[in-house]
């Protein structure tokens, strides 16, 4: 007879909880941003004066921005893809997306033991067999997966390892589900254009991102470009390990870099004119 394994059933009812949680979570908070808005409307018509006016909805939309940052934030995942999306200034209000460009790089990191498990799962060995040193402390983690440093036994150079969060895929098509039904609601009631399409195009997008092998093969046709077509190619593609990468592990060289929010920051620590051709070049 077999003993019954508590903690592996509890993960299971954990996991098949979370999905409802998640979705919860979302319509309550989306329907507290979707009614302030519907309130204030009806408060704005009111008032006559367009300066006026003008200063409302400045107010307003920085409300909603934090609402939108703290749901985002506190979802993570599929909502941080949204809030890169948000944060560019030709498809939302400015106080939303200064608020949620700082949302880019700031995912939670998944813990060190579950990002062994899954790397131990998809190369069938264990991190000491194929590594000579893993950097447990991720390097940055993104809302589909994080990196962390480290050195393949044999090579001399030091590697990325990009692996998935666990559970991500599940989770971020049920949020895509959730903004699908959003968005023909909105469609059908307040913005005349096709809220939902847009939906199912990030959809088919986002569902390529879970294939760390279509990933890598993208990488290494634009490396080979590159390279065919310049003396020195004026862009860095990493140099893929073909034998590490599976669905949901990549391994790469490592570049040193800047991210690209931080940019201003070190143009004026080398002392680059923020005005000059160089800086608005990297603009």
């Amino acid at each position: 007879m077999h003993a019954i394994d508590f903690k592996e059933i509890q993960e299971k009812l954990s996991d098949g909880f979370r999905p409802w949680q998640r979705s919860f979570q979302f319509w309550a908070r989306a329907s507290d941003i979707y009614t302030g808005y519907k309130v204030f409307q009806l408060r704005v018509s009111f008032v006559k004066d367009v300066k006026k006016q003008e200063e409302m909805w400045e107010r307003q939309h920085e409300l909603a921005a934090h609402k939108i940052y703290a749901m985002c934030s506190d979802l993570g995942g599929f909502f941080l893809k949204v809030a890169q999306i948000l944060g560019k200034p030709d498809l939302a209000p400015a106080a939303w997306v200064k608020k949620l460009v700082t949302l880019c790089d700031q995912a939670p990191a998944t813990p060190f033991d579950a990002v062994r498990a899954v790397l131990e799962k998809e190369l069938g060995k264990s991190i000491d067999e194929v590594f000579e040193t893993f950097d447990d402390k991720p390097l940055g983690s993104a809302s589909i997966a994080q990196v962390h440093r480290a050195r393949v036994k044999g090579e001399k150079r030091d590697v990325v390892v990009k692996v998935q969060h666990p559970g991500v895929e599940k989770l971020m098509m049920t949020d895509i589900r959730n903004l699908q039904i959003f968005a023909l609601y909105m469609q059908k009631t307040d913005v005349k254009f096709d809220l939902f399409s847009v939906t199912k195009e990030i959809e088919k997008q986002i569902g390529y991102e879970f294939d760390f092998k279509r990933e890598a093969n993208a990488m290494e046709k634009i490396r080979r470009f590159l390279n065919n077509n310049n003396r020195k190619s004026p862009v860095l593609v990493p140099r893929v390990l073909p034998h590490l990468v599976t669905r949901r592990v990549l391994v790469m060289d490592y570049i040193n870099g800047i991210p690209i929010l931080r940019l201003g920051d070190e143009m004026a620590k080398r002392g680059i004119n923020p005005h000059g051709k160089l800086a608005e070049a990297a603009k």
